[in-house]
């Protein structure tokens, strides 16, 4: 009998060692999600906002809007001191599409300073760093487009 109980427990040890391997190689490497689980897909890695949006959103948040002729003009009046003082210096480079980096302090824009101006997309708000005033989401922190002041300031 004492053989039996024996067999018994070394079964049911193989099978929770069976079970509990298996769990581990169907989750993958550490820190690699499945699509639909939070993860991305690696086709994904490289693509716009670092892979953070599935294709075909980033377009949806916000991909469309696009600051109008006139809006530079509505801007400049309330960062010209700042656009001015960023004409002929370095400083980064923001494009449509782009994440901003998360060490990059964005001021949010005051509504009075874009009276006149279309809101931002939902979900996006008007930010303003370095010369730039750009619409964008805050949490995703991609950019849905940008006004460059400094050269509003070099032309007046």
């Amino acid at each position: 009998m004492g053989s039996s109980i024996t067999s018994f427990t070394r079964f049911g040890l193989i099978a929770v060692l069976f079970a509990t391997a298996g769990a581990g190689i169907a989750q993958g490497p550490p820190g690699n999600q499945a699509p639909g689980h939070g993860g991305v897909p690696p086709g994904q890695a490289k693509k716009q906002g670092g892979g953070n949006v599935p294709p075909g959103q980033a377009k949806k948040q916000g991909g469309d809007f696009r600051f109008q002729n006139g809006d530079r003009e509505r801007f400049y009046p309330h960062y010209s001191s700042d656009a001015n003082h960023w004409n002929g210096r370095k400083r980064p480079s923001f494009e449509r599409g782009q994440t901003i980096p998360r060490d990059y302090v964005v001021r949010p824009v005051p509504q009075s300073y874009w009276a006149g101006v279309q809101p931002p997309p939902p979900g996006y708000q008007y930010g303003y760093y370095d010369g730039y005033v750009v619409a964008y989401n805050p949490t995703t922190r991609i950019i849905a487009d940008v006004l460059d002041l400094v050269g509003a300031a070099a032309s007046h």
